[in-house]
């Protein structure tokens, strides 16, 4: 027997049958969990937050529209409810501290000893904060995720130009927060 279309369960789901949202979640779950565990950081969050998603997936699939496909719409509440959760405990430890010192400072900038790596981390995530919701999420989606503008692109349903400008300006502003910071 063929494997059902992810448009097939949610219409199975719609008309009453608990079988089809079952199948989502088992073929998702993994997907939900690792993309949420890149931005929470631990096994105990991101399980937190992959129930929380598919609690609302539950929630809100009779409403959902299929103007785009399940995963693009489930990969945008996961990253959501990722963003939220990260930001209520206020992670420390959010980024890669050795990947991101080439993307974030000046090359011609010396950071040994001047600023111990608690202290980066926690103006790198405010930085991060501080970025205009489309910006984190670009960010996000491109850095933590790795996926390529195309993909985004093809999530997103915008322009892979429009994207690189975000992701552009985000990195931008997260250079400039931490060198004003580092500077005080």
């Amino acid at each position: 027997m063929a494997s059902k279309t992810d448009r097939e369960l949610v219409e199975e789901f719609r008309q009453g049958k608990v079988e089809g949202f079952n199948e989502l979640v088992r073929r998702y779950q993994q997907k939900v969990y690792w993309i949420a565990r890149r931005v929470v950081g631990t096994h105990e969050d991101a399980d937190d937050v992959a129930q929380d998603v598919f609690v609302r997936v539950y929630e809100g699939l009779k409403n959902f529209r299929a103007e785009s496909e399940f995963f693009t719409w489930l990969y945008r509440i996961t990253v959501n409810v990722s963003l939220n959760a990260k930001q209520k405990k206020r992670w420390k430890e959010f980024l890669r501290l050795d990947e991101v010192l080439e993307e974030t400072l000046p090359s011609d900038y010396q950071t040994d000893g001047q600023v111990h790596r608690q202290e980066y981390l926690t103006i790198l995530e405010q930085a991060i904060e501080r970025l205009p919701t489309k910006q984190k999420m670009v960010f996000t989606m491109r850095y933590y995720d790795e996926l390529s503008y195309e993909e985004m692109a093809a999530m997103l349903k915008k322009s892979v130009g429009g994207l690189k400008a975000n992701y552009f300006h985000a990195l931008k502003k997260i250079q400039e927060y931490v060198r004003r910071e580092m500077n005080k």
